[in-house]
């Protein structure tokens, strides 16, 4: 794994100066990554372009053989999330990286960690010296949005169900039994009035993500939430879903997101050298790419948080730097954003797979999830 320093200023991005990257926001990613692996269908030596974030999806993608991953994040702390999780993967065993990660239970993070320390770069090593108690916690909690969803498990959850009806939601049932489930004993009036609030573009800025990220977003946030939420508990399986048990449990109950199942260890961990860490926006990196360069984009929700012009920009860079038959994959949360029209002959939508993937997405609060793929367009 390569780590490289910031670009220069003129490489900011629109949304650099609206908010504060300075602490961890994400410790996991909160996108399914399986949706995301088969939207990609990432070949063995692939070149491939990802957001960073909590890394989770980045690593998955190494199990698929790339050549060569390329993670961007704004944030130097999301960076030390992700070199924190390689460092594990080299230095730990599968069940002692679960322990570190706080995927596992644990008392002994402490000395998990100095066994780890060792595999990272100075400046992790001293990000992550400085952060112990987070280490003891365990990194899969610590990062802003984390924090959220533990207020609202612990605070909000409480006066809506009891601790064992939480528990019983994740019974396996059958699609009836889901709805009647929902419809008798979930979706009660307390559920929905505190939902609102809890949920609310105010409450979910200033706890959650960021004000400012909600700077693009049209019309009230709750209902369209309450609305992916049921689909979530109803249209898709909660026994199988790990994003949702970890908001409702705090812990994974009975499946594991993919960058934590066992198989998925050792072909991450082998492929780690594949893997390219730099701080530095998506405009900056794709901008700096070369012509018909990349195989694969995991661009995450960065449109939800830049305008329509700052979005075009992006994808003229994405169409230059894109092979033929490139797979471009992208969340839509509450802000429509989708390829320019006049880049349609470039860059095709693949509508039906698009759809298909965006109502098995476990990860149930996307509006959308859109799969691109390039042509040659001549």
């Amino acid at each position: 794994m390569r780590e490289q320093p910031a670009p220069a200023a003129d490489a900011r991005s629109e949304v650099a100066d609206e908010a504060d990257f300075s602490l961890i926001r994400y410790a996991q990613c909160w996108e399914d990554t399986d949706v995301l692996l088969e939207a990609l269908d990432i070949r063995p030596g692939d070149a491939c372009f990802s957001v960073g974030s909590g890394g989770d999806n980045t690593l998955s993608m190494l199990s698929r053989n790339p050549g060569h991953v390329l993670a961007v994040d704004l944030s130097p702390a999301q960076n030390f999330v992700i070199a924190l999780k390689c460092a594990a993967f080299r230095a730990l065993p599968y069940r002692e990286t679960l322990e570190l990660v706080g995927v596992a239970d644990s008392t002994r993070r402490a000395e998990l960690y100095r066994r780890t320390r060792g595999a990272l770069a100075a400046d992790g090593r001293a990000f992550w010296d400085a952060r112990q108690a987070v280490i003891a916690r365990g990194l899969s909690a610590a990062g802003k949005f984390e924090r959220y969803f533990e207020l609202f498990r612990r605070f909000v959850l409480p006066l809506i169900h009891r601790r064992r009806t939480c528990e019983v939601l994740f019974t396996p049932r059958s699609a009836a039994e889901r709805r009647r489930f929902y419809d008798e004993r979930w979706c009660n009036r307390r559920w929905r009035a505190l939902f609102a609030l809890f949920f609310s573009r105010t409450a979910m800025g200033w706890l959650g993500r960021d004000p400012r990220f909600f700077r693009y977003v049209e019309g009230p946030v709750a209902p369209r939430i309450l609305a992916r939420a049921e689909h979530g508990l109803v249209d898709l399986d909660p026994s199988r879903n790990p994003y949702l048990q970890w908001i409702v449990l705090g812990r994974f109950a009975t499946r594991l997101p993919h960058v934590w199942r066992e198989q998925s260890f050792e072909p991450i961990r082998r492929n780690l050298d594949r893997l390219e860490l730099r701080v530095e926006s998506v405009e900056s990196a794709l901008r700096g790419a070369a012509g018909r360069s990349i195989d694969r984009f995991n661009l995450s929700d960065i449109f939800e948080y830049i305008s329509e012009d700052a979005t075009e920009g992006v994808f003229d860079d994405i169409v230059r730097s894109a092979r033929p038959g490139a797979h471009v994959a992208y969340w839509n949360m509450m802000v429509p954003r989708r390829r320019p029209e006049r880049l349609a002959r470039r860059l095709v939508t693949l509508g039906a797979e698009s759809r298909r993937l965006h109502q098995a997405a476990l990860a149930f609060f996307y509006g959308a999830f859109q799969v691109d793929e390039a042509r040659d367009g001549r």
